[in-house]
């Protein structure tokens, strides 16, 4: 694409959404960043990848955060820094990488606040993909050969997780759709369909900012 195009996905356990994305990268031709965004985040921090991925998208209860995205000081410049919980300057180290990759050029992002961060970039567009439980529960029990009861109980644990980090470190509602410009039903649409609506609307929204 010759415009600049920043796809972010938050998504429902189950529903996809990380293959979507995937999808888009490849049809695309532009980077993709789920886990890969915490390997640059330790990269460019100091902590290690190990550490991100224990407390990737889990919010442990600090109460010293309070963010205004862009506003705060990142990269330890400020001795209020040194005060913070760990996972909050994990994260921080996360909005660093986040801006810094969507400043390169286009890709796809996954989950992590991302649409939040990227919110005041033109280039943005954030996409959230759910599907029915039920949908959920049969891709789950396919991808992972557990059984229904033990998919439920980890799709309702991780999307509470999900949810609990994402209503933490922004002041939208993770999962309603006011939060996002486009939300999809991936079990009703299908993965390849899903993928195919945000390319178009991807397309629109860069042939809009020339």
């Amino acid at each position: 694409m010759d415009n600049k195009i920043i796809i972010t996905i938050g998504r429902q356990y189950g529903s996809g959404g990380s293959e979507i994305g995937r999808m888009l990268s490849k049809q695309m031709g532009i980077p993709f960043y789920d886990k890969e965004l915490l390997t640059e985040a330790a990269k460019n921090s100091g902590y290690s990848e190990a550490l991100f991925e224990q407390r990737d998208e889990r919010k442990t209860g600090s109460l010293l955060f309070s963010l205004s995205t862009g506003s705060f000081p990142l990269g330890g410049g400020s001795s209020y820094y040194y005060d913070l919980p760990l996972d909050d300057k994990l994260f921080l180290a996360q909005i660093d990488v986040m801006k810094k990759i969507a400043a390169e050029g286009s890709c796809v992002i996954i989950g992590r606040c991302a649409e939040y961060i990227l919110r005041d970039d033109p280039a943005c567009l954030s996409v959230f993909i759910h599907a029915s439980m039920e949908n959920r529960i049969k891709r789950i029990t396919r991808l992972y050969q557990m059984a229904d009861a033990k998919a439920q109980s980890l799709i309702n644990k991780t999307d509470k997780r999900r949810s609990q980090y994402h209503n933490y470190y922004s002041t939208d509602r993770w999962g309603e759709a006011t939060s996002y410009h486009l939300c999809l039903d991936s079990g009703a649409l299908g993965l390849e369909n899903t993928a195919a609506i945000i390319r178009a609307v991807a397309e629109i929204k860069a042939r809009g900012k020339r």
